[in-house]
């Protein structure tokens, strides 16, 4: 379960075949089985073969998780202007996949982007809106598969993602039932 503790914070989330890390949730394969380019109670979250990894179970929040927008990087921040390092959600993936001794792909996968909110206009466009969760607002997903699980409490403080003008914050994370599958 992820909580989102102050409300309005983005969080990136990918998960990996505990058995093979080359199989990670995908977000265009996830379009394809729902037919829809956001999340529903219920649908599942499926890998790059396939095969579903993860289900929606629990949503409190308005329901806002974005499948298009990829993770911030220093590419994207350098766009914004930044000199020196940010931190940032393609390192933090790195970073903790490295630390638990797991082979990382050579690329980021697409992420999951929980409480993020992308509205498409009419005409296609993209545009990112500070989002509605508010604080308590939280998610909960059930792992389908053998899964490791990588969040990152999204650290966007110069555009919108995490609402205008807020410092990113930290969210609770909690493994509610290890053993039980559907």
């Amino acid at each position: 379960m992820i909580t989102n503790t102050s409300g309005e914070q983005v969080v990136d989330a990918w998960a990996l075949a505990a058995s093979d890390s080359r199989r990670f949730t995908s977000a265009p394969h996830t379009w394809m089985s729902t037919g829809r380019l956001g999340l529903r109670l219920g649908d599942d979250l499926l890998d790059n073969t396939r095969r579903p990894m993860l289900r929606l179970v629990e949503d409190t929040s308005p329901g806002d998780h974005d499948l298009l927008i990829p993770s911030c990087d220093l590419a994207r921040y350098r766009q914004l202007g930044v000199e020196g390092y940010h931190d940032n959600c393609r390192d933090n993936y790195f970073e903790a996949l490295a630390a638990a001794a797991i082979d990382a792909l050579p690329f980021l996968p697409q992420p999951i982007n929980l409480f993020m909110r992308v509205p498409i206009g009419r005409d296609g466009s993209l545009s990112i809106h500070p989002p509605r969760a508010a604080p308590g607002d939280r998610v909960r997903l059930r792992a389908l598969d053998d899964v490791v699980v990588v969040l990152s409490a999204c650290p966007q403080d110069l555009a919108p993602t995490n609402g205008i003008g807020r410092a990113p914050t930290g969210v609770d994370v909690a493994v509610v039932d290890t053993e039980s599958r559907p």
